[in-house]
């Protein structure tokens, strides 16, 4: 009964708020010197390759939206997304590294290597050299590429560099987190370094006490006013926040003084300045001449973190895990060049479907030997049609902590239910082994001091439970497990785990390496592997087993 009531239901309407004209907000987050409002765009017809915007916020949790209904005022963003076509179906990955490899490549993490966790500080890894990436398919086709603000995937050689990956020019942080003032960060005690470059070198020369929400967009204005609008760009605007370390300018408290909750008024007050900057970068597109011939896409990299003043209500889970409230994102794209605009698009999005859209948009070519986990969704998103996905691999995490009752058994001898894997395919979600923190954190939670688990709800499962089957689309809050009740569909949705399996790659995950101290490299975070080295290393033994031969052969003539 409870099952045929499901399917009945359709998502919850999603709560607006008003809309600030882009005349009304002067000043604050990155403006540039001079008014901006009111100005006649630079002359110039447009190409017919489209300048690519994409904005990419860090932990914004699903609810952390004005028009999802959020306390927090966001009115660029809710202006922007009316205006465009709202993502509702979207899909991103739990954590940082994860969606942004995902993000350049179109390809899931089994297919890079990248399935568990996040690159570390101090790990000898990055996202794979013979991986092709998004800017650099783009250059191909005449794009200028930029990247500002946050990297996270991997800097231990040179050749791991946004420079080295595909990008013209990168004004950034190379790491996950950092001192939103100092840019300096520590990942262990005695481990502590320097983390904002220019293109390959520590930019000391900025190191101004600007907080990094306005350094970046400051940079961004830079970039678009010494650019030729008639030539397309390609514009990665990876904001720090609202990651945390939880700091904000004082003036953005202003409004949320009432929030008792200090992490979660801490939260708002960044969210803030984001929104405000963001409103900065529109405003500069019109400025420069971009705007008409531009597409703006706006995601968030993952689900928020509750502890730190996140919220993903009604979602279940935090960012980090496998449950919707970890994975399901907010997402929109504005653009003059969409045909349904102030449109909602149900249909299924994922994040690696980006780099074929985006590519295809660009007029460019996607080589048959790539292999794409992604799909081109711009007719989806743009005219409403219906998406071509119909599944997608949340992840197989194969290294990560075993559920303990987990078996081949409870996996019908198909799968082994102690690995940590999720999918989806049409409008059922498997989850298997460990999927994370599960409760659901309504707002009252953050009605206190401090985080209030009193007010979660909270789920106790039976023991030794390791899969979890959900009708997202009936149930996309994840209350009802239907796995007793569907045990074919479990089987089915099994079956296809096993056959991605097949196509993993190797985990990549290696172990800390001592030389990765900032304090062996000037005090700044950057790249420590030296490849000459090693080739000398190599030629001197090679050497030296030559001489031993000849020696040798010496004695025994």
């Amino acid at each position: 009964m409870v099952a045929a009531v499901l399917a009945g239901l359709s998502l919850l309407s999603l709560l607006t708020c008003g809309y600030l004209a882009w005349g009304t907000r002067r000043g604050g987050a990155g403006e540039a010197p001079g008014n901006l409002l009111g100005e006649e765009p630079a002359a110039g017809a447009p190409r017919s390759q489209p300048h690519i915007i994409f904005i990419l916020a860090d932990d914004q949790g699903f609810r952390d939206v004005g028009y999802h209904g959020s306390e927090i005022r966001t009115p660029t963003l809710d202006k922007l997304a009316a205006e465009g076509v709202k993502l509702e179906n979207y899909y991103v990955q739990p954590m940082c590294t994860p969606s942004r490899s995902q993000l350049i490549t179109g390809k899931y993490q089994i297919h890079t290597g990248l399935q568990h966790s996040i690159i570390r500080p101090t790990q000898p890894n990055c996202l794979p050299l013979d991986n092709v990436t998004l800017p650099q398919k783009l250059k191909e086709v005449g794009y200028s590429t930029h990247m500002v603000g946050k990297w996270h995937l991997g800097f231990y050689r040179r050749e791991c560099m946004p420079t080295q990956r595909g990008f013209d020019s990168f004004f950034g942080s190379l790491l996950g987190s950092g001192d939103y003032y100092t840019h300096f960060k520590c990942d262990s005690p005695g481990i502590c370094g320097y983390d904002l470059y220019e293109n390959d070198n520590a930019a000391w020369d900025h190191d101004n006490g600007i907080y990094s929400t306005q350094m970046y967009t400051q940079k961004v204005q830079q970039i678009l006013a010494s650019h030729n609008p008639r030539k397309p760009i390609f514009l990665y605007i990876a904001y720090q926040a609202v990651h945390s370390p939880l700091q904000a300018p004082g003036r953005y408290f202003e409004h949320y003084r009432s929030i008792n909750n200090i992490n979660r008024r801490r939260y708002a007050a960044m969210l803030a300045c984001l929104d405000e900057a963001i409103n900065n970068v529109t405003l500069a597109l019109r400025k420069y001449g971009y705007y008409e011939n531009s597409i703006i896409i706006y995601s968030s990299d993952n689900g928020g973190q509750p502890m730190a003043g996140g919220s993903n209500w009604p979602l279940r889970g935090s960012k980090g895990t496998y449950w919707e409230g970890g994975i399901r994102a907010v997402g929109f794209v504005h653009s003059p060049l969409l045909k349904n605009k102030g449109s909602v698009c149900k249909e299924l999005v994922h994040i690696t479907d980006w780099f074929p859209t985006l590519i295809t948009l660009a007029e460019g070519q996607i080589d048959e030997d790539i292999q794409l986990d992604g799909y081109d969704v711009w007719e989806t998103i743009s005219e409403g049609r219906r998406s071509p996905r119909v599944d997608i691999l949340h992840n197989i995490d194969p290294i990560y902590t075993k559920a303990k009752n987990g078996s081949w058994a409870a996996g019908y001898g198909i799968w082994n239910t102690a690995i940590q894997s999720a999918i989806r395919v049409n409008h059922w979600k498997l989850l298997t082994g460990n999927p994370g923190y599960s409760d659901w954190v309504p707002p009252q939670a953050f009605s206190n001091a401090g985080p209030n688990r009193w007010h979660n709800e909270r789920v106790s499962w039976s023991a030794g439970k390791t899969v979890w089957l959900f009708n997202i689309t009936a149930d996309p809050y994840e209350r009802v497990d239907l796995s007793a009740r569907h045990p074919e569909v479990v089987k089915q949705l099994l079956r296809r785990l096993s056959q991605f399996n097949k196509t993993a790659v190797p985990v990549r995950y290696p172990p800390k390496d001592p030389r990765s101290n900032p304090k062996l490299n000037g005090g700044v975070w950057g790249p420590w592997f030296k490849e000459d080295e090693k080739k000398k290393k190599s030629d001197k033994s090679k050497g030296a087993n030559k001489q031993k031969k000849r020696k040798n052969k010496k004695k025994a003539s």
